[in-house]
């Protein structure tokens, strides 16, 4: 998954600066739209009880979308499972839209959704597994987003050639934009079906595998069916599409499905970037273990915004831009989130960089894996140059979405780069076997996967430390401490007195940082265990050293900061 208000950053690190399909699309005439409750724009807010007794078994969708309006009518019948008695149901939803119906097992009932957390009461409670079926059948003017996917809701454009193009990004709001869902990261539905209306002939692009199209007076609908879905990766993506697909031979012995859904007019550069999907599979496969979904999709859409991580469907705007990485960074980072965020889901925002930080470590993983070491070190580098160090990426504490992404709250585009720079420097203190069991383990659950032997799951930080610890046999508890719990990083402080140079780690609150070291001296590397966060090194008079020569080690560098600051002035002096 992907914070929306904090792609900025990332995108004008990784590439040229984006006028994206702004230029190639324009959108209709928007109506006024109210404001969304407080309870509407946040996800992951902490669920009532009787939603955190709840299930979602089967969220059964039907969407009918109508471009010329900008109107959304939707019916969604979710069959529910309770682990504990329950007087009443709650979902999220969105009080903008008109509820025309609400009924469970059939029988209307009575319901209130004042702030958009509706709830439904129950003729009868249910008892601990017990099972009903909630209808609400509900219409509208969806939430319109302005500047997706750094706000949420629905876009809608038209393509260069004058046909309706509609696509939504619901991240940092979440799903209760577009259906009524328990609209926290742990209640993921364990299956999906979306139907979904649309003027012919227009294509409507799902979540998971293909069930057929109908197409009835003027109208087509497509059914998609999908399994444990992030609560936020349904999606609606409508256009004059166009597929190209192939089959992809698995190290693993399976066949999965490649599929791209582009703009009709696109095809030559379509085919340019189709061409990557193999190489970032055989990337992914070797480096971090099965694609998750194989027997879905791996499947990518157009979208006239530029990108977001809708499971098997991910959300392509970026252009078809070339970039001096060779190869196409924004579908090589959504991917990514099939298993860091997808697969892999965090227990809470407050646990976003198990997403963001994995997720952008996978791009000099890449570099390195394609071309070696000096474009691995480059990037790490780019990334280096837009810390923040505001505010620590982990709290401790239940985080909404824009808790963590908004930078005068939060971590912001830390959860990225100091996520992915730590990871760095956790790959070398471990080494590489440890480092990505312990990967394959969060993702997966086991050091084995093969297709069929695991499922979807939920992780926390402190999950990843309890496996890293174990993997390596080691209390590694002080380093994630400093790196994701406090705001500074570490300083390593040296001191040269007569033949002898003195290092000492300072950290934030001086927490215990037994971090070791290498130092270059005169023409030969040292290591240095720095046991208790200090350490010594023989040093001739005329010898000369270099701190970490091989940047393994994530650390204060106050060049750096002047340098930030620097740009920042200019910046400023700039817009004048």
């Amino acid at each position: 998954m992907v914070s929306m208000s904090n792609r900025l950053a990332l995108f004008v690190l990784c590439a040229p600066l984006f006028t994206v399909q702004a230029a190639q699309t324009s959108a209709p005439a928007q109506t006024a739209q109210p404001a969304l409750t407080a309870t509407t724009a946040a996800t992951g807010l902490v669920r009532t009880p009787e939603q955190l007794a709840t299930t979602i078994t089967l969220a059964d969708l039907s969407f009918k979308v109508d471009p010329a309006r900008q109107w959304l009518d939707g019916d969604a019948s979710l069959h529910l499972r309770v682990d504990k008695p329950v007087a009443r149901l709650v979902v999220d939803l969105d009080r903008n839209y008109t509820v025309e119906a609400v009924t469970v097992d059939g029988i209307s009932v009575h319901w209130t959704n004042p702030e958009g957390r509706m709830t439904v009461e129950l003729a009868k409670p249910l008892a601990a597994g017990g099972q009903a079926v909630l209808r609400i059948r509900y219409a509208g003017h969806p939430h319109v987003a302005k500047r997706a996917p750094w706000d949420g809701g629905i876009v809608w454009a038209t393509t260069p050639s004058g046909e309706p193009w509609v696509g939504t990004a619901v991240e940092g709001e979440g799903c209760d934009l577009l259906w009524p869902c328990i609209d926290h990261p742990m209640a993921e539905p364990q299956a999906v079906v979306e139907r979904v209306t649309v003027p012919a002939p227009l294509v409507a692009v799902g979540n998971g595998v293909a069930e057929g199209m109908q197409e009835n007076d003027g109208w087509r609908t497509y059914t998609w069916r999908a399994k444990q879905l992030d609560t936020y990766a349904v999606t609606l993506n409508i256009g004059p599409y166009e597929l190209l697909q192939a089959d992809y031979k698995s190290r693993f012995g399976n066949t999965i499905p490649l599929r791209f859904w582009y703009l009709k007019g696109n095809k030559a550069k379509a085919e340019g970037l189709f061409a990557e999907f193999t190489p970032m599979l055989d990337f992914f496969e070797e480096t971090i273990g099965p694609y998750p979904f194989a027997d879905e999709k791996m499947g990518v859409v157009e979208t006239p915004y530029l990108g977001m991580e809708h499971q098997t469907i991910n959300a392509y705007g970026n252009g078809y831009r070339k970039a001096e990485t060779g190869y196409d960074w924004l579908l090589q980072h959504e991917f990514a989130h099939e298993w860091f965020g997808n697969q892999l889901t965090n227990v809470d925002w407050d646990d976003f960089w198990l997403h963001e930080g994995f997720g952008t470590y996978m791009q000099p993983l890449y570099l390195q894996w394609l071309r070696g070491d000096m474009e691995y070190m480059a990037a790490l580098m780019k990334m280096r140059t837009v810390l923040m160090l505001r505010y620590p990426i982990v709290t401790g504490h239940p985080m909404t979405e824009k808790d963590v992404s908004d930078e005068s709250r939060g971590p912001g585009n830390d959860v990225y780069y100091k996520g992915a720079l730590m990871l760095h420097t956790l790959r070398g203190l471990i080494g590489d076997a440890a480092f990505f069991r312990a990967t394959r383990e969060l993702v997966y659950g086991t050091d084995t996967p093969r297709p069929g032997n695991f499922h979807p799951r939920y992780a926390s930080t402190d999950d990843f430390i309890k496996i890293v610890n174990r993997v390596t046999g080691k209390d590694y508890g002080w380093f994630f401490d400093v790196y994701l719990r406090s705001v500074q990083l570490p300083d390593l402080q040296a001191t040269r007195t007569g033949n002898v140079l003195t290092l000492r780690w300072k950290t934030e609150g001086d927490k215990p940082f037994p971090m070791p070291v290498q130092v270059r001296v005169g023409d030969h590397v040292v290591d240095v265990a720095m046991t208790g966060g200090q350490g010594e090194v023989a040093i001739a008079a005329n010898e000369s050293y270099t701190l970490d020569p091989h940047s393994r080690v994530l650390r204060d560098l106050p060049y750096m900061a002047d340098y930030q600051r620097d740009m920042a002035e200019r910046a400023r002096a700039a817009a004048k």
